[in-house]
Order: C-alpha cells, then structure tokens, then sequence
C-alpha cells in the first residue's frame, strides 16, 4: 500500500498554463488557425503534461497484461479459458494484431502475466508477475481479496517504474488479453455509472442471445452478492475485477506520476482508466482514449471520465491494438508543433 500511496501524492495537476502559450505557437504555424483539429490539441495537452515546450514521443511501450477470470464457469465467453495462455504465447512470437500494429508505429510490445490460469513457460519477453492462477467466480463472492487488488495495482506501478529506469519511456499505452474479461469490465462500469447493467453489456468475443442475457444476469447477481462500493475504487476492483484490469490501473498512475502519457485502448483499458480517475481525479488530464470500443459499456465510462475517443474503427480486439493506433496520431500533432514551418521561416503571408 505504500507504494500506492506514494504513488497518488505523487500526481499533480497539468501545467495548463502551457495551453494557450503552445496554442500560440501553433497558430504561427503556415496554416489557417486551428485547422488541424484534435492534431492540435494532442501536441497542447502533451506540452502540458510532459512540461517540455518541445516534447519527442520517440519511445512507444504498449503494455500488454494478461488474466483469467473465474466468472467464465458461468458460461459468459464464446471462448474458452484456454485461449487466455494461448494467446499469450501468440503476442510473444510477435503474431498477434498488437504485435501488427505496434510494428506499424514503431511501439514495444511488453506482455505481462498478472493472472493466467495455467503457468506459462519462462520467455526473455515476458514478465511473470502472476497474482493467482485467476481470479474467483465473482457471481459467487469477491474475485480477490483486497490485498490482491493493491498487489495488482502496485505491480503496474513497478513495471512502469523499472521501464523508466532501464530505458525510458515517452508515452505509454494500456492493452488486456483475459477471456470472460468484458463482464468485469461491464460490472466496473454499472457500479461506478449507476447505468443499468443492459446498457453497459455487450457481446465481448461475439456471444449468442442466450449467453448474452446468462452474462447480465451473472453480472446482476455479482453486485448484489458482492456490494461493490463506488466511493471505494479498491473495492470495486477486489469484488468485481481482474488482475490484468488492477494492473492496468497501476500502469496508468505511474505513467500519470511520472508525468508520461497514457493512451488506453479499448472497454476494457478503458475500465482500468476509469478505477485510476476515481482513485485520483487529476489522472483524466493525463490520459487518452484511443477508440470508440463496439463494447456498448465503454461509451458510459468515456462520459463519466469526460473523455473523447481519437479514433473510430468499430474495433473490440484489446490487446492495445487501438492504443498503437492513436499513439500514431498523437505523434503526428507533436511533430507537426515540432517540424512544421512559421509563416515567418517560411516567407508566407499571414491572413489579413
């Protein structure tokens, strides 16, 4: 817990002054004012964070953390457990969609075991960091103890720590892989936005109507067995969570506390985003989200947190696929502050 604590004194407000000076900078540039749009406000809102009038984001790490969950006894996932350590092998022979895109924008991928049900085998790039083999069922009591969801969140902390120590960081981005894992998800978002739980459920790996209304209905019967309390964000995530999600939001307050940029992915970085902001309200300015999730939940918890997404594809992967995605175009509005000509080094007129 210590850590943890040490970590949230630690996250201060951004320098908001810092917008309107590099909003100054960016209307000398050789175009009409504002004219990039959201590009403009990426390379602001990273001055403010990072504190650098002229920030590099050359250094891309996608953190990738893996996890089983006990609630798929419920038959809540068109996929087998299995799948989780499956793919898990996959992301670290470098095949999985993750690997892809984050080749394409020139980000690491680093894979982390928070909770896999099955031992994996030792690999030079994967980090054992394993809290148990899954969580419990939590339609039938809390998914870990209280002490696990500190452990899960002060282990984030550590990997983003040791990542800065050994060879630095400039912006991060959050990715999951945990089969069943959008119906923890999908209880964080009920219980933090009061909505009801249809409207915050989706069909995660594409499951029938029979097993959609069999997950609302796990997810009904695991906040009232469990009566997760939304003032306590530990809490939440102890009742109803996961050990990739909890690690997640530990690698979330560290990017924040050190400040780096956070971009979170899809519904179910967006969860672990959402536990971080509840935690620590300052967080929200440091981070962003990458896409508008198909998972209906992700909507409601974007709005809570105030947060517009950077892309929309109609994609519900994970993996961080959506986070290398955006990091591409928060760079583009760096580099166009960074690169881009004045209308006096360029010799043009200015609008009359």
């Amino acid at each position: 817990m210590d850590k943890l604590k040490a970590t949230l004194e630690k996250i201060k407000p951004i320098d908001t002054s810092s917008l309107d000076a590099t909003q100054l900078r960016l209307d000398n540039l050789t175009k009409p004012k504002e004219s990039l749009g959201r590009l403009e406000e990426f390379a602001k809102r990273i001055v403010a964070i990072t504190g650098r009038r002229n920030p590099s984001l050359a250094k891309k790490v996608i953190i990738t953390m893996a996890g089983d969950h006990g609630v798929t006894e419920e038959g809540v996932s068109a996929y087998p457990s299995a799948v989780t350590a499956q793919m898990v092998y996959n992301f670290l022979r470098g095949g999985a969609g993750v690997n892809v895109l984050s080749r394409h924008v020139g980000a690491e991928v680093v894979v982390v075991d928070m909770g896999v049900g099955e031992e994996l085998e030792a690999h030079p790039d994967l980090i054992i960091k394993k809290i148990a083999k899954g969580t419990q069922n939590f339609a039938k009591g809390p998914a870990m103890t209280r002490e696990q969801a500190i452990k899960s969140i002060e282990t984030g902390i550590e990997i983003v720590e040791k990542i800065i120590k050994e060879k630095g960081v400039d912006i991060i981005g959050t990715g999951e892989m945990g089969i069943g894992n959008t119906t923890p998800s999908s209880a964080i978002a009920a219980v933090f936005t009061g909505k009801p739980i249809q409207d915050v459920t989706g069909r995660g790996t594409g499951i029938d109507d029979a097993t959609y209304i069999r997950k609302v209905n796990v997810i009904q019967k695991a906040i009232e067995v469990n009566k997760p309390n939304p003032k306590d964000p530990i809490d939440v995530l102890a009742k109803v969570g996961g050990f990739e999600i909890g690690g997640l939001v530990g690698v979330t307050l560290a990017g924040v506390a050190n400040k780096i940029p956070v971009v979170i992915d899809g519904f179910i970085s967006t969860a672990a985003g959402l536990i971080a902001v509840e935690m620590k309200p300052e967080v929200k300015d440091y981070i962003f989200s990458a896409h508008a999730s198909v998972e209906i939940g992700q909507r409601w918890i974007l709005e809570r947190m105030g947060l517009t997404p950077i892309l929309n594809l109609n994609m519900r992967l994970g993996e961080g696929t959506g986070a290398a995605l955006a990091m591409s175009m928060i760079d583009a509005g760096v580099k166009i502050l960074n690169e881009m000509a004045s209308f006096d080094e360029a010799g043009v007129s200015r609008e009359k």
